[in-house]
C-alpha cells in the first residue's frame, strides 16, 4: 500500500468516526440529525474500516437504517414524524427564546426544506429491491 492509500484510508476513518461520534450525539440532542451522520459514517467506513463497516451494518439500531437506505433511499414513517416533532420542537424553541433574525428564519427555512425532502422519499423498499439487494455491494450509497 502506497503512501496515499495510506493517508485516503486514514482521512475515511477518521471521517467516518467523527460522523459516527456526531451522530450518537445527535440521538439525544434534538434538532441534530442522526440519519445522515450514520450515513456518512457507513459511506467512510467502507472505504478505510472493514470492521466498522460490519460493526454499523449489523448494529440492531443502524443497521436497518443502511439497509433502508441503501434499498430505495426508503425513510419509514416513525423515523418521519420523529424527525418532524424535533423540528418543530427546535423550531418552537427559537421562536420562543431568541430573537427572531434573519439566522433564525433561515434555520427554519432549513428545517422547513429539510422535512420537505424527508416526506418525498418512500416508507417502504419497492418490491423490486428485494431481487437484487444481495448484489448490490456496501459501498453503493
Amino acid at each position: 500500500m502506497n503512501r496515499s492509500s495510506k493517508t485516503a484510508r486514514l482521512l475515511f476513518a477518521l471521517l467516518a468516526y467523527t460522523s459516527l461520534a456526531v451522530g450518537l450525539i445527535a440521538i439525544v440532542v434534538p434538532g441534530l440529525p442522526t440519519t445522515e451522520f450514520i450515513l456518512l459514517a457507513a459511506w467512510a467506513a467502507t472505504r478505510s474500516s472493514p470492521r466498522l463497516s460490519a460493526w454499523l451494518e449489523n448494529h440492531r439500531l443502524f443497521g436497518p437504517m443502511l439497509h433502508n437506505w441503501r434499498n430505495g433511499k426508503v425513510i419509514p414513517r416513525r423515523a418521519k414524524v420523529s424527525a418532524t416533532a424535533s423540528m418543530l420542537l427546535c423550531a418552537g424553541l427559537m421562536l420562543a427564546m431568541l430573537d427572531p433574525r434573519w439566522p433564525v428564519y433561515l434555520a427554519l427555512v432549513g428545517m422547513a426544506l429539510g422535512n420537505l425532502w424527508i416526506w418525498s422519499r418512500p416508507e417502504q423498499v419497492p418490491d423490486t429491491c428485494y431481487r437484487w439487494t444481495a448484489k448490490r455491494s456496501p459501498t453503493d450509497f
